[in-house]
């Protein structure tokens, strides 16, 4: 045998006894990089990486996908449906059906929140002790989750936990129950972080406490919302706790819904395209108002996702424009209704004309100076005067449909006065809803869950 011949069929051998030693087992097994197991998470890095985990969910129910945010403001008056998803149209109507496949989703990101907070929240206590401000962190994101399903969702919430080896599936709570639960959420958050100094734990008692505030507003209770405000350093009004975007890591929803596909416009007291238009009572004229904090095209050619209704588009947001999620103009908002609800009306105009007299910045936005209001002469037209400044200053957030429903609840009004209503645009009469309901497949899957126990506000 030559030589060569004889130094393969040695390599050869060695590499099937090599071969032999080997699981074929471990060599035909593909790891999955994004599946995460218990023991991978056991450790600072784990709990780190349940922790960013959490963050993209808390996003995704903000301005991070199409979550109750969008559809809050469709139900109220922010915005009018342009698109060919009849779950758009049918919110628009007041008409949501519990098997709208958008709020279904909508209403399981909520609550998947929760579950990704609290297993962040186990795991960073147990193997991150000392990043206190992100386990604080992690109590505001579960009390905001909290605080938002009371705010746009029927009563009778259900608040399951899926974050530990067994499900134990939620009892149907009240709304002014979730709000108490936010609450205490929220007063987690500020016990872990109170008295620190360093720059995150300060933005996050700072985010705490406007949340807890606005909790407590949604409870009735102003006064308590002014002290909670109060009780620590002040917020300044430039202050946001805000949720970013970039082209390689999301596009912000507020733009790309509205703006760039087109299926939502922002919402006007006149729908339709003449000459067959339709007044809407009691809406607020978002996009005929002119108003600098919040700058509308109307477009007399272009059409929606429909494909006949005219686009009114806002340049509020663009493609990656940061979100408050909470900010300083929160707290200032806050502070004017303590005032309004204590009847004193100097003091909410002083509120109100001291941020129309220096605005702050929204979005894109940095608007011109406006002149000051004067007082309308009663406290009802007040209270007019107060959620109409409000809708402005935080349209698109997450906040008009709650504020709404409070206005029946706290200040005296009616559905009827309060929701659009009239003929809609696209064929049917507004309905009655002032809330999104509990899906049909929470009852489906929560052997505790019987839907909304009411529509009230």
């Amino acid at each position: 045998m030559r030589r060569g011949l004889r130094h393969r069929h040695t390599r050869v051998a060695l590499a099937l006894v090599f071969l032999g030693a080997c699981s074929t087992d471990t060599l035909l097994r593909a790891p999955d990089p994004d599946l995460v197991t218990p023991e991978t998470v056991t450790s600072a890095e784990g709990a780190n990486a349940v922790y960013i985990g959490a963050l993209d969910r808390f996003r995704n129910i903000t301005a991070g996908a199409e979550s109750s945010w969008l559809f809050g403001g469709l139900l109220a008056d922010e915005w009018s449906t342009s698109s060919t998803f009849i779950q758009n149209d049918e919110t628009d109507q007041r008409r949501v059906q519990e098997n709208n496949s958008s709020v279904t989703g909508m209403f399981r990101n909520l609550a998947r929140v929760r579950t990704a907070t609290n297993q962040a929240i186990r795991g960073l206590t147990t193997y991150a002790p000392t990043r206190v401000a992100e386990t604080a962190e992690m109590y505001f994101a579960r009390g905001f989750a909290e605080m938002q399903l009371a705010q746009d969702f029927c009563n009778g919430i259900p608040l399951s936990d899926a974050s530990g080896d067994e499900l134990i599936f939620g009892q149907p709570r009240s709304v002014a129950d979730v709000f108490g639960v936010a609450i205490a959420s929220f007063d987690s958050a500020s016990a872990l972080v109170v008295g620190r100094t360093d720059a995150a734990s300060v933005r996050v008692e700072r985010a705490a406490r406007i949340a807890k505030a606005r909790a407590q507003l949604g409870l009735g209770n102003a006064a308590g919302a002014a002290v909670t405000l109060a009780t620590g350093a002040a917020i300044p009004t430039t202050y946001a706790y805000e949720h970013t975007f970039a082209t390689t890591s999301g596009d912000n929803i507020l733009w790309a819904q509205p703006f760039s596909a087109g299926r939502y416009i922002v919402g006007d007291s006149l729908e339709g395209t003449a000459p067959n238009t339709f007044p809407v009572a009691n809406a607020i004229g978002f996009s005929r108002a002119g108003d600098p904090r919040l700058p509308v095209t109307i477009s007399t050619t272009a059409n929606g996702q429909d494909g006949q209704t005219k686009l009114r588009r806002t340049t509020l947001w663009a493609r990656s424009t940061y979100v408050p999620v909470v900010n300083g103009i929160d707290a200032r908002l806050i502070e004017a209704e303590a005032r309004l609800a204590a009847s004193d009306r100097p003091g909410t105009l002083a509120i109100l004309n001291a941020l129309r007299a220096a605005p702050p910045t929204l979005g894109t936005v940095t608007p011109a100076a406006m002149p000051a209001l004067a007082d309308p002469g009663s406290q009802a037209a007040m209270v007019s005067m107060f959620f109409r400044e409000k809708a402005f200053w935080t349209f698109s957030r997450g906040q008009r449909l709650g504020d709404m429903r409070r206005m029946i609840r706290n200040y005296g009004r009616t559905e009827a006065n309060t929701f659009p209503t009239g003929q809609h645009y696209k064929g049917v009469a507004y309905g009655t809803d002032v809330n999104l309901p509990v899906p049909t497949d929470e009852r489906s899957n929560n052997p505790n869950s019987q839907g909304c126990t009411d529509r009230n506000p």
